[in-house]
């Protein structure tokens, strides 16, 4: 199977201000920014030292459900039990983001983990929606049309993945 299975949303976008309001913290910057493909907006924290942005760059943004290619992981759920013998020891499956081979991340930049938290679909009128995740503390508002974010599940955990 192709790479981009575990992928919810994948989006191109370009950076319109950075720190609009005053800056708060010292090593995190708030962008605002917005893609031309599907018309979303996207209000994020990002830790400046490890990935600068200036307002006009554009960066490519994904989030997914896992690192991993969802081949490689349909494989680790199926030979799950393969390790387990008659002492009733289990294999136990080395994370991802231990191993050599870093899946998805390989492919970007700057990755976060983290959960969606909230939906707010408060102007119907207009089929807009706003999805809120929180990356341990750095937060981010990615609004705009409901279709786009159809994948994205409350109280699931994702990860954000951003390439220049």
């Amino acid at each position: 199977m192709d790479d981009r299975s575990n992928i919810i949303f994948e989006d191109r976008f370009t950076v319109a201000d950075v720190d609009k309001d005053g800056k708060k913290f010292d090593r995190v910057s708030r962008i605002t920014a917005t893609s031309a493909d599907l018309h979303m907006h996207i209000t994020l924290d990002i830790a400046v030292e490890l990935y600068p942005l200036a307002a006009g760059e554009t960066f490519a943004l994904a989030l997914a459900r896992s690192l991993k290619p969802e081949d490689d992981a349909d494989a680790d759920e199926e030979g799950e039990g393969e390790g387990a013998g008659a002492g009733g020891t289990k294999r136990v499956r080395r994370e991802l983001w231990r191993s050599e081979d870093q899946g998805l991340a390989a492919d970007y930049d700057y990755v976060c983990y983290g959960k969606v938290y909230k939906f707010d679909d408060s102007q119907r009128g207009e089929n807009l929606t706003t999805a809120y995740f929180s990356f341990g503390g750095l937060l981010m508002a990615l609004r705009g049309s409901y279709r786009h974010l159809a994948e994205v599940v409350v109280g699931e955990n994702v990860y954000l993945l951003m390439r220049k």
